[in-house]
């Protein structure tokens, strides 16, 4: 009977240490875990988009060929010099390298104080080339020359040479090209500097829906865009993508360009996001909007860029180099974004035709002809551009710095921080280790470096740190003590077995007493 007894004092005992511990965890509350910092991507999803693909073999113009009128009106004129080979291409191509050169912009770490540590543990078809006619010997030659023409997907495309830009325009109107009359002058001046001509409208049984963007391949090393051409129709401001593969790093030559740096970039914690945006706008005033911002120049594995445009445009992170591997993802259905050129059925007379999945392999290997690899270099550039000064086309030339710019940009600087308030610790439960007394700490107004909030931050003097150790979850977790409320009441609890043990045994003497007598 005395076992028993006193093995129920100390059960009660253990029993009362538990509940206690329970108490505490749960009057505390269980941990927050803090969301990821916030990061901001910038998408100019209205700009108009090109990329050039640049080596010593060839120049490849990728075009997004944007047009909401009537398919009967639609006309589309490329200044070239010589023939090129025309080709299909597709949204997703641009699509890709997007997403794997947008500039995100991560925040600063907030440098606010943790919770409060209370002492618990924590939980075509491609045709033929067709020539003008030759004139006789005694016959003036013609005044506009076709010297190659082919159907491309859903266009009809010529290539025409002419030096006398009225007979060009004559030519043009009287076979479909829709030319408006303000456009005139500016091929006039093309023609004057030696320029030849693609011109491309619908077939008569397409409609816009079919319109697909397109490559140009010129033989040699191109290094300009028709920017004179690419104003026709524009607003007053129009925003232009433009994305050069080579192997090595581009800029403008006859434009001014800039790069916005790290350390200018602020975030503010109030809007979530930072200055990206208006240190662009205030480079744009400064150059007139004739700036053209280099925004990254990335070292990308060609396999990876293959691999994101086969996927359809997924991609999950990851850039494939010095030997890290490569993302791969299962390929689309190609035709989902391509469409095949040629007809099948027409017969060898209507050109060699090609599946969607050709003219996507077709597309993706034109994008890399004459690069070394296994890398490409793609740099990204974009100008919000005044039509006022599109009055040259754009020329290019090689850096002569080769490093890399990352699209990551890293803040450290940071204004309007407002850090979390957390409630303070229960009565008796000791002090706050490590924690927030509870009041909210900002930096209004003040830039902290670093992501540091200005001002002062609270906590409690002469407090000594608490061992923590971390759960994964953003939690500090603390050993759990006996000490305070929690070993008291197991202390008492423990003196009430006994208190009973001792009763027990004084009433067994008494009979006993008793019976003696």
């Amino acid at each position: 009977m005395n076992r028993s007894a006193i093995v129920l004092g100390i059960s009660v005992a253990t029993a009362a240490l538990t509940l206690a511990g329970e108490r505490r965890a749960a009057a505390c509350g269980g941990c927050f875990q803090p969301p990821p910092p916030p990061t901001q991507t910038t998408s100019d999803i209205t700009d108009e988009r090109m990329l050039l693909s640049v080596s010593t073999l060839q120049s490849t113009l990728y075009d997004q060929i944007r047009y909401s009128g009537s398919p009967a009106s639609f006309a589309w004129v490329l200044p070239i010099h010589g023939t090129v080979d025309v080709g299909l291409s597709a949204d997703v191509l641009f699509d890709s390298i997007d997403v794997l050169t947008e500039t995100q912009i991560v925040s600063p770490p907030p440098n606010c104080p943790p919770p409060p540590n209370c002492g618990f543990g924590g939980f075509g078809a491609s045709g033929s080339a067709s020539s003008g006619t030759a004139a006789g010997a005694s016959a003036p030659p013609p005044a506009v020359v076709v010297t190659k023409q082919e159907n491309v997907g859903p266009y009809a495309s010529v290539q025409l040479h002419s030096t006398d830009s009225s007979a060009l325009e004559a030519w043009l109107a009287q076979n479909g090209f829709v030319i408006p009359a303000d456009v005139m002058p500016l091929i006039a001046q093309y023609v004057t500097e030696g320029f030849d001509f693609l011109a491309m409208k619908l077939l008569p049984n397409q409609g816009v829906q079919s319109m697909r963007p397109v490559r140009v391949t010129t033989p040699g090393a191109g290094l300009s865009l028709p920017l004179r051409m690419a104003s026709v129709g524009t607003g007053a401001v129009v925003g232009i993508t433009i994305w050069i593969v080579a192997d090595g790093r581009y800029e403008p030559q006859n434009f001014p360009f800039f790069h916005i740096e790290d350390s200018e970039l602020i975030w503010d914690w109030k809007t979530n996001s930072s200055n990206y945006t208006t240190l662009r706008v205030v480079n744009d005033v400064k150059f007139q909007n004739k700036g053209w911002e280099i925004e990254s120049s990335l070292d990308l594995n060609q396999q990876l860029i293959t691999s994101v445009i086969l996927s359809g445009g997924q991609y999950y992170g990851g850039r494939g180099n010095f030997g890290g591997g490569i993302p791969t993802m299962a390929p689309s259905d190609p035709s989902q974004d391509y469409l095949p050129t040629g007809d099948a059925d027409a017969g060898v007379d209507s050109g060699a035709f090609q599946t969607a999945e050709e003219v996507r392999t077709a597309d993706v290997k034109a994008l890399f002809v004459g690069m070394a690899g296994p890398n490409a270099r793609v740099t990204r550039i974009r100008s919000d551009i005044a039509h006022a000064a599109m009055t040259a086309d754009l020329v290019f030339q090689a850096s002569a710095d080769q490093s890399e710019l990352s699209n990551v940009r890293t803040v450290t600087k940071s204004v309007n921080l407002m850090c979390p308030t957390y409630p303070p610790c229960p009565s008796g439960s000791g002090s706050n280790l490590g924690g927030s007394s509870g009041s909210r700490n900002s930096a209004s107004g003040s830039i902290s470096g670093g992501g540091a909030a200005s001002g002062s931050v609270s906590s409690v003097p002469g407090a000594a740190p608490a061992a923590t150790a971390s759960n994964g979850q953003g939690c500090a977790a603390a050993s759990e003590s006996t000490q305070g409320s929690a070993g008291t009441v197991g202390a008492l609890a423990g003196l009430f077995g006994l208190v009973v043990i001792g009763r027990v045994q004084a009433r067994r003497r008494a009979r006993r007493s008793r019976r003696s007598q």
